[in-house]
């Protein structure tokens, strides 16, 4: 397993992972005005810019692009792992990278958790500190929590 910093040449590769992931998988969880929210929040102009600010990482597997993250300050964005690598554990290898990465600079780690993934954050040691809801198209709504994982807290 190897991480990298994605580069310009990756923005269709990073969307591809992104959207794919999302199509896949969130469905299941939400409805549909809130999967179009968040494939167009995850569009190609916004990778293009996280990008372009060295904010993006991709894992790779005996040379397979499996999945990536966006790290932000202290937030981590963007975690997706293609549908076909997803219990594998290539998500924990990208959190373990990112969680340490920001905590060399940071306090604390802060993620939007999805529905799908809340769990895995919980089981990681992450708190709930804030629940958000967004009105997406055909008056669906996104709901999500904000959580944190502190210096001090338990990662497993």
């Amino acid at each position: 397993m190897k991480i990298v910093t994605a580069r310009k040449e990756d923005l269709g590769l990073i969307r591809k992972i992104s959207h794919e992931t999302i199509k896949s998988v969130y469905p299941a969880y939400y409805p549909a005005g809130a999967v179009e929210f968040f494939l167009a929040h995850h569009s190609e102009e916004h990778i293009a810019a996280d990008i372009a600010d060295g904010k993006v990482w991709i894992l790779y597997d005996e040379g397979n692009p499996v999945g990536t993250i966006t790290i932000s300050g202290s937030n981590i964005n963007r975690l997706f792992v293609l549908p076909e690598y997803q219990h594998r554990g290539y998500g924990k290898a990208m959190l373990d990278y990112a969680e340490t990465k920001i905590l060399e600079s940071q306090n604390c780690v802060l993620v939007d958790a999805s529905l799908p993934a809340k769990q895995i954050y919980l089981r990681r040691g992450y708190k709930e500190i804030e629940y958000d809801i967004i009105k997406t198209d055909n008056g669906d709504f996104l709901c999500f929590d904000i959580m944190r994982l502190g210096k001090n807290d338990q990662r497993s």
